[in-house]
């Protein structure tokens, strides 16, 4: 249980302090600047604070901390990847966020459930073998289970689908795989940033960057200029619109995601469970609610509205799966903006332009990522150079043809 938390109950007093200050001017120059007030951009201020002892950071967001992609995501955590970079990396990640509530000190409603990929076909199964080797290898707790054990920990769950769509034939079991609250995990990361001395500026839109020679030199926002000589853009589905600023080229497209929760049920699915044959994914959350998403909507389209067509798919899907769910009410439905990219990883790091910095091409997986990506990102920018946890990420990879393949992982996984 967290310190905080304790002495809260004990108290007979309950002032709550301001999760961070509220800063009424910009000042004139910054040692960095993080566009982004998402679970990234925060992530990288705190890790720049407390990793490398740069304070003087602002954080810009254009409209409310963790009003975008953090709030639109389905808050899952899990490191079973198909290449070995991405493997070590999301392990990574994995590690920082099982003992984040405590460093933090702040409840992020971590916990480890099990995550089942489905298999619907033999091909499909031989995939998830490979996963597992590859994850057993870099010592991740992954592997191939069948559908004796599938129906022994989930129950409810119909291996026939019905008889409407392939049968499962197994799955690839990771236990470490776990959901958190998004909001929690970007507030938390917004107070320890501030603890460490950045300012976090809501309502404040980038307009334009300035670059000279190569090089920033600053930044204008809505609010007035700032000088830095270091950008860090964490923005996900607006990438593509600060990259312009800049006049960098990337590979980044933006498609749609959608996602829906259900009315708050008894706890009965303890474990996320993930259907690339049907499209979907779903968990059951802390409140009760059932928190489903499917794969990329099939057209490039800057909108975080969702569609009935949406809400009606994923619902059959969902009973296809699991008969026990055709009197469950939707209760709200939404989409994200993803910034995918050509071989379904990111793009991190240094690029051609001097002191700008990508934290980019989170597509379906970037909540996961929050903790490493932070940590990591931090250290580039300290250290101008890329971590080398993230080397493989670098924009350079495209011209070099050295793609970094997570498609079979990461396609619907998220």
């Amino acid at each position: 249980m967290p310190h905080r938390l304790l002495k809260f109950g004990f108290s007979d007093h309950h002032p709550e302090p301001r999760m961070f200050r509220e800063v009424s001017q910009l000042k004139p120059e910054y040692d960095a600047v993080i566009i982004g007030g998402g679970g990234h951009g925060l992530a990288a201020a705190y890790y720049l604070g407390k990793d490398h002892g740069i304070s003087n950071v602002a954080v810009l967001e254009q409209g409310y901390l963790g009003g975008g992609g953090t709030g639109r995501n389905t808050a899952i955590v899990r490191s079973n990847y198909l290449t070995p970079e991405g493997a070590r990396f999301y392990q990574a990640s994995v590690e920082l966020f099982q003992d984040l509530s405590r460093e933090l000190d702040y409840n992020l409603f971590y916990s480890e459930r099990g995550h089942f990929t489905l298999a619907h076909s033999p091909a499909s199964l031989r995939t998830q073998r490979w996963r597992a080797e590859v994850n057993q290898h870099l010592g991740i707790d992954s592997q191939v289970v069948y559908p004796d054990f599938i129906q022994s920990q989930i129950p409810q769950i119909d291996l026939t689908c019905g008889g409407h769509q392939p049968p499962i034939h197994g799955a690839l079991f990771h236990p470490p795989g776990a959901i958190a609250r998004h909001d929690a995990v970007a507030w938390a990361y917004a107070r320890g940033a501030d603890r460490y001395g950045a300012e976090i500026h809501q309502q404040t839109a980038v307009t334009d960057i300035e670059v000279r020679d190569g090089a920033v030199i600053g930044v204008h926002t809505d609010r007035g200029y700032i000088k830095t000589r270091k950008v860090l853009s964490a923005v996900a589905g607006w990438t593509t619109h600060i990259t312009k600023m800049v006049g960098l080229t990337t590979p980044l497209v933006i498609y749609p995601l959608q996602a829906m929760v259900t009315e708050p049920l008894k706890p009965w699915l303890n474990h996320i469970v993930v259907s690339a044959s049907l499209h979907v994914y779903v968990s059951q959350s802390s409140r009760g609610e059932l928190v489903a998403g499917a794969s990329l909507d099939p057209y490039e389209l800057i909108s975080s509205r969702s569609t009935l067509d949406f809400a009606e798919s994923m619902s059959g899907h969902l009973i296809d799966l699991f008969p026990c769910l055709p009197q469950v009410n939707v209760l709200r439905q939404w989409a994200g903006m993803c910034d995918m990219t050509p071989d379904f990883s990111p793009i991190m790091g240094l690029t051609p332009i001097a002191g700008f910095y990508l934290d980019s091409g989170w597509g379906t997986w970037g909540f996961k990522a929050t903790p490493i990506s932070g940590k990591t990102m931090a250290f580039t920018l300290a250290n101008n150079r890329d971590h080398d946890l993230i080397k493989a990420f670098n924009l350079s990879r495209f011209e070099r043809c050295e793609l970094v393949g997570e498609k079979g992982a990461a396609s619907v996984g998220h």
